[in-house]
């Protein structure tokens, strides 16, 4: 065999196998979600809203809203919670924005403050009487991220908890004051 033959048949291997792992690589991409599993980037400034009732600002602290508490819960929810999760998730914010037009004949976003506690604290008295484990009741799953979102937050971390970011020792028999817990 000559070398430029040689050559020709070593380019056309290498060659194929790179342009052809291509075909291969692609097998390992995750099939889109469907709407029903995924939330979306429009999801976002609602589920704020949502977060934002349930940790108000106040003069202490900031709110949800500051935390960007909804592109938390969609990065969790789209990329953490299984399909099962994903669509109770959904159906939860979506039976929301539906009662809220039943209720109140309005978007829950354009409706006062009470009347988003109002209908958020309907919410939450079905969650304290749901009883199902495997299948957890939407508003929990959204008090949980919320609260989780916030509290691991810039915002929150270091404006509603007292942030320490070197610790000292530990020191058990200092009594309790009632102020802010920390975080470090």
């Amino acid at each position: 065999m000559e070398r430029r033959d040689a050559l020709k048949l070593t380019a056309t291997i290498l060659g194929g196998s790179i342009i052809g792992s291509q075909f291969f690589l692609s097998g390992c991409v995750a099939p889109p979600k469907k709407r029903s599993e995924m939330v979306t980037d429009g999801d976002v400034p609602f589920l704020d809203e949502i977060g934002e009732t349930i940790l108000p600002d106040t003069d202490e602290s900031p709110g949800a809203k500051a935390a960007h508490i909804g592109a938390f819960m969609k990065t969790i929810v789209n990329e953490c919670y299984n399909k099962a999760e994903a669509s109770i998730f959904i159906a939860g914010f979506e039976k929301i924005e539906k009662r809220s037009m039943d209720g109140f004949g309005a978007s829950f976003r354009s409706l006062s403050k009470e009347k988003k506690l109002s209908l958020l604290g309907q919410f939450d008295e079905e969650t304290k009487k749901a009883t199902s484990v495997e299948r957890p009741h939407f508003f929990a799953m959204l008090k949980e991220l919320t609260l989780w979102g916030y509290f691991t937050s810039e915002v929150g971390a270091t404006e509603a908890l007292r942030y320490n970011p070197v610790p000292g020792r530990f020191e058990g028999c200092i009594p309790y004051n009632g102020e802010s817990a920390w975080i470090s």
